[in-house]
């Protein structure tokens, strides 16, 4: 039975038995706790919580779900998924154990031909919690399992919560027994690689305090509802079912495998188990990358985006090793050396999408963010390539055979170099490295992930106090309309608990059953405004956030008077800062259009951020624009301005707005029902729920102000709008005024003569150095005349005139050196700067005195600190710079005594 069936067969079994189907929820949420959804449950957490009423008493779900804490263990056994699916039945409030076992049982047991997955209920073993008699009887009683192969445990297998206090119950494990070749019987009491858990059947009954781990806290009471949340992993059934080992060899990751074999040239399950490690990683990472992209993540370095990246690059490097390997047996493909990442997301593409079909709408976005990070990567592989080679030569120079566990950690995890080619190249190189110490490293970094995501639960917001408010149902919001509207204060809020009325100096929220003021959302800052009434109650609304995506959160001070729960209200909009919010918002919709025609389709949107008068817009892109492409930007949306062209809003259906060429934010959840923005008909068409201008014109002149780059293949546009883009304007003609008026020629022969100005400056300061370089030479052609001997070592030095910096102090030392080559000689040069605050120093040493040993590295770690500094490098040459002038001649001292002590 193929994946895509059993995730449907589970679904039609719950909505038969009267299941609410909810869609998968994003692998993105809005929730502190969590950078990623990690279980089934997790959209449903709020009603869980008690923070929202549930609209529906059961629900059935597949939901998309990712865990990355274990990246590194991934494909090392078979039993680690980045990526996979927990389908899930939930009731609140409805039915409780007898009807969750008698649903699982059903599905498992039915024939194929009744709707059921056919597994034989004589493989089948479940578990309760030690005093759940209540649940072991249904087993044994009603569904007919055997006493003997239901097995009770405590509380870390079979007591769940969500990690944090809150809901909690006993749970009940189902196990598949795959038979006496995988292990020993007795039940998962015995083996768990033997006895496989497929489903879990929580019974939420219970409330629990605060405490870690899985068995570390007090149970406190029973909740006011028992609830029902339970979760069977497709990725296992789909091994039962399909008749293979393990996930990797099922229908949606084995033809990933098999194309990673014939891109490298190497054989999955071919006795390597290293090869084997590898073909897993590509198959899990690659999916696991394509969903995180099409749930709107991007590579970055930290958060999600980082995450994503090292998933990447650990495809990559898998890859690469893998292909290292055929070239070296001589079974590499002719294409080895090429890019694969696009071949192997495309791919992945096409096994998911049936299930999730806008992996397929957004197959091009998908592809270009995994090619695009795979060619940065190989950048950073290059890079990663020096940083060893200067690892690896100066573990030689120290006369040692094993690269540091510090460096090998400082290459994998500062520069993204792997740990896998740091031990190969090692090797190639005759040199081990210090795994103890990287996976030492790399333990404590692993356990500051953990703290830091236990900090993360502890912190999670306590939403409850608005709970009447959502269940109330959403405010209603009139400002696309009107700017000033009557409405009712229907609570306050203030440090998290409710209140009955606030005076002057206070600072709280307040809820309105109606509100003209935007809430901060779709990259458009919030209003700000006034709340008052007629009897001189005045607060000041700073700030618009939204609970539940659905009920405004009015930040206030009261400025006047006492406002109460239940007063009447005026909620108003400041005119002029919605004027310019507008301008920004439309002025943002104007540059994507115009982004999108200069650069093409693949220009989507990473992101945006528009203020009154100023728009910032993040889009894909590879490389940076050119001079050219501003211009063109900036014109064809000033033509968009200038052609005044109406602003339509209307609501549709999602598949209908996108058939229309809406576009959409990648990433973002929309319902059935969209908003669509359109302006000037195709020029520009999205959908969004922020506020516009009535017409193009009103958007006022546009001026790109800046283009950079934010992340691995994402560029920012910022540009002003309106009067701010005016004011930058004139500034900018003032000042090119100011600069052809300085320069005696007409503005538009400004630039030729600032460029000759320019040339002419540089020729200057190559000059000035020359001579510098001159003066401290000729100074210093006295050193070797001056030159004194510390034991049998000629030691030349001292302090040289000119204010050389570092490169030209280098220069110095090296041509002294080779005036002396024949002799066994050091050379140290300081040359304080001119204001005395630095003193920039260099050590080398002859063939000679090196032979001798004597290191120019040693003897500036010795002289540094005399001079109030830092510095290293190799035997033949090293340098470093400090603060005080004052410690040259102790340091000559000290290398004096250490030449000739040595």
């Amino acid at each position: 039975m193929q994946t895509h069936d059993i995730r449907q067969r589970f679904l039609d079994h719950f909505i038969k038995a009267g299941h609410t189907e909810v869609p998968s929820a994003s692998l993105v949420l809005d929730d502190p706790n969590l950078l990623f959804v990690n279980a089934g449950m997790v959209p449903f957490k709020p009603y869980f919580l008690g923070e929202q009423t549930p609209p529906f008493d059961r629900a059935t779900s597949v939901q998309k779900c990712v865990r990355t804490l274990d990246i590194e263990e991934v494909g090392i056994t078979t039993r680690h998924n980045t990526f996979f699916q927990m389908a899930g039945n939930f009731s609140f409030g409805d039915y409780f154990k007898r009807e969750a076992i008698g649903f699982a049982w059903s599905l498992l047991t039915n024939s194929v031909d009744e709707g059921g997955y056919g597994i034989d209920p004589e493989k089948l073993w479940p578990t309760v919690y030690l005093d759940d008699d209540e649940a072991e009887s249904i087993w044994h009683d009603e569904i007919g399992v055997p006493a003997e192969r239901i097995q009770r445990r405590g509380l870390k297998d079979n007591y769940w919560s969500m990690g944090v206090p809150g809901p909690c119950g006993p749970c009940s494990e189902i196990f598949y027994d795959r038979g006496p070749a995988y292990g020993v019987e007795g039940g998962p009491e015995a083996d768990e690689d033997r006895y496989i858990e497929i489903w879990n059947l929580v019974f939420m009954q219970n409330v629990r305090g605060p405490g870690g781990g899985k068995d570390n806290y007090e149970i406190l009471g029973p909740l006011p509802k028992k609830n029902i949340d339970t979760g069977l992993g497709i990725e296992r059934v789909a091994c039962i079912l399909q008749g293979v080992d393990n996930v990797y060899e099922t229908d949606l990751l084995k033809p990933i495998i098999d194309l990673a074999s014939r891109l490298t040239g190497r054989a999955y399950g071919a006795g390597n188990h290293d090869d084997d490690v590898k073909f897993r990683v590509i198959a899990d990472h690659a999916r696991t990358a394509a969903l995180l992209i099409g749930d709107g993540v991007l590579p970055g370095n930290d958060g999600r985006g980082y995450v994503l990246r090292r998933l990447l690059r650990r495809v990559v490097r898998s890859v690469r090793l893998l292909t290292a390997g055929s070239e070296a047996s001589g079974t590499a493909p002719a294409a080895a050396d090429q890019p694969t990442m696009g071949d192997i997301i495309s791919l992945v593409v096409d096994t998911m999408s049936p299930s999730y079909p806008n992996l397929a709408e957004q197959r091009e976005h998908i592809v270009d963010v995994a090619v695009a990070e795979e060619a940065s990567f190989s950048k950073t592989l290059a890079a990663g390539s020096k940083l060893f080679a200067d690892a690896a030569t100066a573990t030689k120079a120290a006369d040692r055979s094993t690269i540091s566990g510090d460096d090998a950690f400082t290459l994998h995890d500062t520069y993204g170099f792997p740990i896998d080619l740091t031990l190969e190249m090692a090797a190639e190189a005759g040199l081990s490295v210090d795994r103890e110490g990287f996976t030492e490293l790399m333990a404590e970094q692993k356990q500051r992930a953990k703290a830091d995501a236990t900090a993360r639960k502890s912190g999670h917001a306590d939403l409850s106090v608005y709970r009447e408010f959502l269940d109330r149902g959403p405010t209603l919001f009139t400002g696309f309309d009107e700017l000033i509207s009557e409405a009712t204060v229907l609570g306050l809020v203030a440090d998290g608990a409710r209140v009955q009325s606030a005076t002057p100096g206070q600072e709280l929220v307040v809820v309105l059953d109606r509100s003209p003021l935007y809430a901060e959302s779709g990259g458009q800052m919030a209003d700000v405004g006034t709340i008052t009434t007629g009897d001189g109650v005045r607060l000041r609304v700073t700030d618009v956030q939204k609970a539940g995506k659905s009920v405004w959160l009015h930040k206030v001070t009261v400025d006047e008077g006492e406002i109460a729960e239940g007063d009447e209200v005026i909620a108003a909009v400041d005119q002029s800062w919605r004027r310019g919010a507008t301008q920004g918002h439309s002025g943002t919709h104007m540059v994507h259009a115009a982004l999108r025609e200069v650069l093409g389709p693949t220009a989507t949107q990473a992101g945006s951020l528009n203020r009154p008068g100023y728009l910032r817009f993040d889009f894909h892109s590879g490389k940076p624009l050119s001079d050219s492409q501003r211009r063109e930007i900036e014109e064809i949306s000033n033509a968009a301005v200038e052609a005044n062209y109406p602003v339509h809003t209307f609501e549709t259906g999602l598949t209908e707005a996108k058939q229309m060429g809406a576009v959409a934010l990648f990433g973002e959840n929309y319902g059935d029902v969209v908003r669509v923005v359109e302006i000037g008909g195709p020029f520009s068409m999205e959908l969004c729920g922020g506020t516009h201008v009535a017409s193009s014109a009103q958007i006022g002149p546009v001026t790109v102000i800046g283009e950079s780059s934010v992340g691995s293949g994402i560029r920012r546009v910022e540009a002003y709008v309106g009067m701010d883009s005016f004011r930058y304007l004139s500034k900018e003609r003032a000042l090119m005024a100011g600069l052809a008026s300085s320069l005696k020629v007409p503005s538009d022969e400004v630039p030729d003569r600032v460029e000759q100005l320019v040339s002419r400056l540089k020729d200057a300061e190559r000059e000035v150095e020359r001579l510098r370089a001159d003066s401290a030479r000729a100074a210093a052609g006295g050193l070797i005349d001056a030159a004194t001997v510390s034991g049998d070592t000629l030691l030349v030095g001292g302090l040289v005139p000119g204010g050389l910096d570092a490169n030209g102090l280098r220069g110095l030392a090296t041509d002294l050196r080779g005036k002396v080559a024949d002799r066994l000689a050091v050379i140290a040069l300081f040359a304080p700067s001119a204001d005395g605050t630095k003193v920039p120093f260099v050590v080398a040493t002859t063939e000679s005195a090196r032979s001798h040993g004597i290191k120019a590295g040693d003897l500036v770690k010795e002289v540094a600190p005399l001079v109030g500094g830092r510095g290293g490098g190799k035997p033949d040459l090293a340098q470093g710079a400090g603060s005080d002038p004052a410690g040259v001649e102790p340091a000559m001292g000290r290398i004096r005594d250490v030449v000739r002590d040595r």
